[in-house]
């Protein structure tokens, strides 16, 4: 691995989890009281509970699309969001925070060893560089809303 790629690889990782110029998803949900997963505030569409299973989804279709060129995305925009706008158990609230991690720890290991410019054979002109970049910023975009949220709600620090 040259110098750049290093050097790329550990600014992207940065990105990815967060804490320089955006917070991460553990910090925005860190304290976050069970019962608030599942509030709508008044004229949102959404719950703090739908955003992180966005997330979920979302980030992981994105790895599977880097990885898999039999993969097939969810339909958009009806399989990319949560029915219910809660966690029917605390279960299924820890089962996809370990899955965002576990995702993004897998898309760092690719960005590592991948050739970032490299377009995906079964893609449309994408390269991983690309796809890590998205999914930094789709993260960052509703980790946002997340703490939007926990202000409309008083529950922010």
């Amino acid at each position: 691995m040259t110098s750049e790629h290093k050097i790329l690889v550990e600014e992207l990782k940065k990105l990815l989890l967060g804490g320089n110029a955006h917070v991460s998803l553990k910090d925005a949900l860190k304290g976050l009281q069970p019962a608030l997963r599942g509030v709508k505030p008044p004229n949102m569409p959404y719950s703090i509970w739908q955003l992180v299973e966005h997330i979920r989804i979302a980030q992981w279709d994105m790895l599977q699309f880097c990885k898999d060129a039999s993969h097939t995305s969810p339909k958009w925009p009806d399989d990319y969001w949560p029915v219910k706008d809660a966690p029917e158990k605390d279960t299924a609230w820890n089962e996809s925070l370990k899955q965002i991690d576990a995702d993004l720890d897998e898309f760092i290991e690719l960005i590592k060893r991948a050739d970032l410019y490299q377009k995906i054979p079964h893609g449309q002109g994408q390269n991983i560089l690309l796809e890590v970049l998205q999914v930094a910023d789709h993260n960052a975009y509703h980790i946002g809303e997340i703490i939007g949220l926990r202000r409309m709600m008083g529950d922010w620090k």
